[in-house]
């Protein structure tokens, strides 16, 4: 077992603000699998994506990622382990606006000891003539790419990707997933998608639905399909 969540709750804010965003949840995710996490706005899909790679903490329950427990641990740890394990692809790319494509992903490959070569990652991801612009120069698809570039470059065991196709358009979103299960099946990197986007459970190996902070539902899919362009 990869990825075990055992009675995780989470809660913020106090008296009538108090909110509780996970509710005991129980979760396994086997090593090299694709997990799509579905709920609406609120529902906790993020926040559990943020516990599972350290960016929170649980106020109950265990979380364990490739049999080391990361609940509980310090913030010099969790960051190493978010060093050394996981890369993070989100909704608006979060690329930094004066670096070009290459020195973004440059970032991520300076914190790691054993990088992927860049050229060919460029290559892999058909960014490799656009290695010297901007962010602003990029599409949305050509950005999200890079996103995924930078995350790669760590070779991480553990892929995060919250909402990665909310701010593209239906081609490009279904061009970013059939990336991302390329990546999947040429890497071996665990991936965890969350989304809105129920269409997009066809292409994962486990599928869960949040709502109010539970799992409601659980399915296997046998087979995963491509996700089509409406």
């Amino acid at each position: 077992m990869f990825i075990s969540v055992s009675g995780v709750s989470k809660s913020y804010g106090r008296g009538s603000s108090y909110v509780k965003v996970l509710d005991d949840v129980e979760l396994e995710v086997d090593q090299g699998e694709i997990i799509v996490v579905l709920g609406a706005s609120g529902s906790g899909k993020s926040t559990l994506l943020n516990c599972i790679g350290g960016l929170d903490q649980p106020d109950e329950g265990r979380i364990e990622v490739a049999g080391k427990e990361i609940t509980g641990r310090s913030r010099h740890d969790l960051a190493e382990y978010r060093r050394r394990n996981v890369g993070f692809i989100f909704q608006l790319y979060n690329l930094i606006p004066n670096l070009t494509v290459e020195e973004n992903i440059q970032v991520c490959e300076n914190l790691t000891d054993d990088p992927l070569q860049l050229d060919e990652l460029l290559e892999m991801l058909g960014m490799k003539e656009h290695a010297r612009k901007f962010p602003s120069q990029l599409s949305g698809g050509q950005q999200q790419r890079c996103a995924i570039a930078r995350a790669l470059i760590k070779r991480p065991q553990l892929l995060l990707c919250d909402e990665p196709t909310g701010a593209l358009d239906s081609r490009t979103s279904v061009d970013v997933l059939e990336l991302l299960t390329r990546v999947n099946t040429e890497t071996g990197a665990t991936l965890c998608i969350v989304t809105h986007n129920s269409e997009i459970a066809t292409m994962g190996d486990t599928v869960i639905r949040l709502q109010d902070g539970r799992i409601i539902e659980r399915q296997h899919n046998d087979t995963r399909t491509p996700v089509k362009e409406p």
